[in-house]
């Protein structure tokens, strides 16, 4: 599985992401990443916002709750072992 390293901003400590998967709607690339590479684990979506002429990716966590279950419904069709849970 790809590992990634999410920059956070204002100087926050990077954080390593293992890519589970990754699609494309409406022209928009998401990455399906959570925090350990096998078992249950905490997963987030991210969202692909660099342009066409951008040499590095700049990917933001996904937090507009219809993007986010909409996206997550995609993920959970292409996927038959994962089912997505919110923490409240």
């Amino acid at each position: 599985m790809e590992k990634i390293e999410f920059i956070p901003e204002l100087n926050e400590e990077p954080a390593e992401f293992f890519v589970v998967e990754q699609t494309m709607i409406a022209g928009t690339t998401y990455l399906l990443v959570t925090d350990q590479e096998e078992g249950d684990a905490q997963a987030l979506i991210l969202k692909d916002i660099s342009g066409n002429r951008d040499e590095k990716s700049t990917y933001v966590i996904v937090s507009d709750e219809k993007e986010l279950e909409a996206v997550a419904g995609v993920f959970e069709n292409m996927l038959d072992d994962i089912k997505f849970e919110k923490d409240e």
